[in-house]
């Protein structure tokens, strides 16, 4: 997607791109790729474009160029402001200190390696749509999230008797249960990642690592009140969208009421937290882990 020298230029030094020596090509193609991820499948008019481009946070794309490239000064800049922040939102997820070396382990990845650092640093799926500091608190907890996943996985499972053992369903199996669940497995995990960067992070806190609503907060920089109300208007955007989309399915509306009712006494093979963690962990686009298994939908 071609975008406008004088345009350029022009959030070029609204970015400060000189500050960290970023070419105003270099900062052009970090702008193509976010205007080409945010209008995937369609080409915006000039209008609307520029409308996009300038509401990005342009100096975060433009320190995170500077970075990918492997510019010293603006690398002790990110170290000396993002690292407090990123310990901290790594106890908010581990209060024990579990999560830090998550948060150190980023580093690596966002240098990048080899002799084209900066094609292969993480920094590439940084797309300005959220600030810098909102789009690593969301890889540090879809990291977070793939760990506890991968130790569940590895969990055995508990002996038959015991009392931990898995229940037996307590009633008849409905015939479109199934095929329900896979519906609202899909709606749910796109409305989820559909979501803006902030929303998917405060839900992933929430839901999926069952933070209190007051380390919620604390992890975004937002009161406990705000943190409540956020919660409320993004279940309520959540939930219409995954009726749009089973509609869009062929449900009808009588359907949709059948589908949510089929789960909502007993979610059965649909482990909500588990749905929910995957989605919002896309952060801000999902970045890759280490071994680039997702790819980035945030930024």
């Amino acid at each position: 997607m071609s975008i406008d020298e004088t345009l350029v230029e022009r959030l070029h030094r609204q970015a400060q791109g000189e500050r960290w020596r970023v070419p105003p090509e270099r900062f052009a193609r970090a702008l193509e790729a976010s205007a080409g991820r945010a209008f995937a499948g369609r080409t915006p008019d000039a209008r609307e474009l520029e409308r996009y481009l300038s509401s990005l946070h342009l100096e975060d794309i433009a320190l995170a160029c500077a970075c990918a490239s492997g510019d010293e000064p603006a690398w002790e800049h990110f170290v000396l402001v993002q690292r407090p922040l990123l310990y901290r939102a790594a106890d908010s997820l581990d209060p024990g200190g579990g999560a830090r070396d998550l948060a150190d382990s980023l580093y690596a990845d966002l240098f990048g390696l080899g002799d084209h650092a900066g094609e292969q640093s993480l920094f590439r799926y940084f797309h300005g749509r959220s600030s810098l500091t909102t789009w690593l608190r969301a890889v540090l907890a879809q990291r977070h999230v793939d760990r506890l996943r991968t130790h569940r996985r590895l969990e055995a499972l508990p002996e038959e008797e015991s009392s931990s053992a898995l229940r037996a369903p307590s009633g008849a199996i409905e015939p479109e249960r199934h095929r329900y669940v896979e519906l609202l497995r899909r709606a749910l995990t796109d409305a989820v990642a559909a979501l803006p960067a902030r929303d998917r992070l405060r839900v992933a806190c929430y839901y999926a690592q069952e933070l209190t609503l007051a380390q919620t907060g604390r992890m975004l920089g937002e009161s406990e009140a705000t943190s409540s109300r956020q919660l409320a208007r993004t279940r309520a955007a959540i939930r219409t969208a995954i009726e749009h989309q089973l509609k869009a399915e062929g449900l009808s509306r009588v359907e949709v009421g059948e589908c949510f009712a089929s789960v909502s006494e007993d979610t059965g093979p649909l482990d909500l937290k588990l749905v929910i963690g995957e989605a919002a962990a896309h952060a801000c686009a999902a970045t890759p882990s280490r071994k680039k298994s997702v790819a980035d939908r945030s930024g």
